[in-house]
């Protein structure tokens, strides 16, 4: 039996007072070999950063801040679709922290890879999120509805 190689990404599933989820249209230009979709914010671990250090650094590229409080790993799953590399495709494994913004009046300024943000009700996101997210992660979105 073939072990199975991963690329390791690192999401921020942030929420706002309002119970709301922070999602991200991705830009199909920036990731043509997948599907049309929404995504949290995050991205993969380099090679000698720490989990940490990447979501920081992700979300700095990203959402333009890293003024956010990591509170605790909210899931571990495996994305809907494969990463192509020159070997072939790898699945993608996603570590999912939930957060918060340190400041909630935050504003944000999106890079290349992202068309727009919105904050989204658990139910819409849940709908936005599921082309890359596997079922069991976007039944656990349920969880943030105290």
């Amino acid at each position: 039996m073939t072990e199975q190689n991963f690329h390791v990404g690192v999401k921020a599933l942030i929420t706002n007072d309002k119970n709301e989820i922070l999602v991200l249209k991705t830009n199909p230009e920036d990731a043509p070999t997948w599907p049309d979709h929404w995504d949290l914010p995050g991205g993969r671990i380099k090679e000698n950063h720490s989990i940490e250090e990447t979501l920081h650094r992700e979300l700095e590229e990203e959402i333009g801040t890293d003024k956010v409080e990591i509170l605790h790993l909210f899931d571990v799953c495996i994305a809907n679709h494969k990463i192509p590399t020159e070997e072939g495709s790898v699945d993608l494994l996603l570590v999912i922290y939930e957060c918060k913004l340190s400041d909630s009046n935050q504003k944000f300024k999106l890079n290349y890879e992202h068309l727009e943000y919105k904050w989204a009700s658990v139910d819409e996101a849940k709908e936005l999120l599921k082309v890359k997210f596997p079922v069991s992660f976007i039944e656990k979105i349920d969880l943030l509805q105290r």
